[in-house]
Parts: structure tokens; C-alpha cells; sequence
């Protein structure tokens, strides 16, 4: 029996502790920690992996600990890249009308922009709220890992560049610009009401607009026929 691959696992999201339960008890895999925090990433260096594994990770890791790992650092990223690198993607789709998806692919010194190892695409739907989008991302992430993970293990999978100029990348400023709802503004019904639906992530407050002083937060809810 050959030996089981040593991983460090960085996350803390539901996908993340989803596919962290299902390579523990995997016998082809060892996970020597699941760390949560940018403190904890020396541990890296210490254990000297043969790959870091990252799924719902909110921090940049630094290159000295992207380059210990034997056979590289692979990160689950909830869009279908190169669309919607960087913060919260499932918005993205809906707003910009970019592919949905879902990659596993390594990571570099970018933001999301590693070559890809696989991806799939997660159709949207008009009645679909940004959070109904969100919570299919995340069954599409756990999915797309174990499906590839043992192709990662036999090296049997196939390399996708991506290219410096395709694709789209948006900041969390960018999220929040988006919440904020100019009263004034003349826009078409189909391209508010995706923003609206965009932002629809209940319990949260996202979409808010400021009348006469006072600060509403909206909602809504598309229902098919």
C-alpha cells in the first residue's frame, strides 16, 4: 500500500469543513491540521505538506508558504474562472450575467489566477437570490473535489492557463458600492431587479437606499409562475 498524501487544509465555510470531513477519512489522504486564521499559516512550514489544500479561506497566503508545499497549493473557488475572481462571485453572476461555477485550481501570487486543474459550470435561474446561488456553489464545490481529488492523486489531470486579460475580478468594495442604492438613478427593470436579487441574502441586510433621512434595506423575492 503506498503512502497517504500529507495535506494542510485551510478553511472555515460550510464547503470547506464538507470536504475536510471527507479527506479525513479518506486512507489515501492525511490531513496533518485544518488551519482557520493568517496566524497559524508558519504551521505550513513546519509540517511541510505535499499540498495545501484551501476551501472558503479569506486570507492571501504569502508566497514563502505558497512555495513549501511539495507538490503545490490547490484553493476551490466558488465562480468559473477566470470570471468573478476574488470576493463574493455568486453575486457576480447574477449582476454581470458571467458564467456560474465552480474551480479548483492552484494558487499563485494573484488572486484566482493559478492554472486551472477543473471547473464547472452552475446554471442560474431568474428566481434564484444570491444566496440560493451561494448555497449551490457550495454543493458544487464539494462535488467538483471529490470528483477530481483522486486524478490530483495519480496525476491524471489536465492544466488550463489562464490568460492575463480574460475574466473579471471584484473587490469587497466593490460589494459594498453595489448595496448602496442611488434613488436618483434611471435604470431598466430586468438589470435592478438582478442587483436586487444579487444582493437578497437573508438574514442579512445588503441592498439599503437612504429617503428623507431615514435608511430602508430591500429585499426581493422573484417566484416562478
Amino acid at each position: 500500500m503506498s503512502e497517504a498524501t500529507d495535506v494542510v487544509f485551510l478553511g472555515i465555510n460550510d464547503a470547506g469543513m464538507r470536504v475536510y470531513e471527507w479527506l479525513c477519512e479518506r486512507d489515501d489522504t492525511f490531513v496533518q491540521a485544518m488551519l482557520t486564521s493568517e496566524e497559524q499559516l508558519s504551521t505550513v512550514e513546519e509540517l511541510q505538506p505535499d499540498y495545501v489544500l484551501s476551501c472558503g479561506f479569506r486570507h492571501i497566503v504569502p508566497e514563502a508558504i505558497l512555495e513549501i508545499p511539495n507538490e503545490g497549493c490547490l484553493n476551490l473557488h466558488p465562480s468559473y474562472l477566470p470570471y468573478n475572481r476574488g470576493a463574493n462571485p455568486n453575486v457576480w453572476s447574477i449582476v454581470e450575467g458571467t458564467p456560474a461555477g465552480v474551480t479548483l485550481h492552484f494558487m499563485d501570487t494573484g488572486i484566482d489566477t493559478g492554472d486551472i486543474v477543473a471547473r464547472r459550470k452552475v446554471p442560474v435561474d431568474f428566481s434564484d437570490s444570491g444566496k440560493d446561488l451561494y448555497e449551490r456553489l457550495e454543493d458544487a464545490q464539494v462535488r467538483l473535489f471529490k470528483e477530481t481529488w483522486p486524478e490530483i492523486l495519480t496525476d491524471s489531470y489536465t492544466i488550463t492557463e489562464q490568460g492575463e486579460d480574460d475574466g473579471t475580478y471584484h473587490r469587497t468594495s466593490d460589494f459594498e458600492d453595489l448595496c448602496e442604492l442611488d434613488p436618483d438613478e434611471t435604470v431598466e427593470v430586468k438589470e435592478f431587479l438582478d442587483r436586487l436579487r444579487a444582493l437578497t441574502f437573508p438574514p442579512y441586510d445588503n441592498a439599503r437606499i437612504e429617503l428623507d433621512g431615514e435608511t430602508y434595506y430591500v429585499e426581493v423575492d422573484v417566484t416562478r409562475e
